[in-house]
């Protein structure tokens, strides 16, 4: 299975209008300092049941230059990555479940100033 995880996460958040547009980037070199944006970062994770399935450890990071925001933002994407995001089928990948493995902590960004929540899943998914 060749389904690059955070190209199908990125779809996914896209597609959402409570999220601001534009804001989901699959990395940062795309980011302006000043603009409310969405970072995921693949973080590891492994093949399981056979080879039949994936798990990847994917965090996600809000940046904004105000807090409030920063903090909603994040805790709006760790709500539909838990609650909405198991059993969707999405950019040719079928997310099976995901679970937490840390909720959104507050990390600000010291070279821009920038406020940002982190918060760590693990997505299980196979072709769709």
């Amino acid at each position: 299975m060749r389904i690059d995880p955070i190209e199908f996460l990125v779809t996914y958040l896209e597609s959402l209008t409570e999220i601001p547009e534009g804001s989901v980037l699959g990395d940062l070199n795309n980011h302006v300092t000043g603009e409310t944006a969405i970072y995921l970062e693949h973080m590891g994770g492994f093949r399981v049941v056979r080879d039949r399935m994936d798990r990847i450890d994917v965090e996600y990071a809000a940046y904004s230059m105000d807090r409030k925001e920063a903090v909603d933002l994040a805790l709006l994407v760790r709500e539909k990555l838990l609650e909405d995001l198991p059993d969707t089928a999405v950019g040719g990948a079928l997310v099976l479940d995901v679970t937490e493995i840390d909720s959104p902590r507050y990390d600000p960004d010291d070279s821009s100033r920038e406020h940002v929540y982190c918060g760590q899943v693990a997505v299980f998914y196979t072709a769709a």
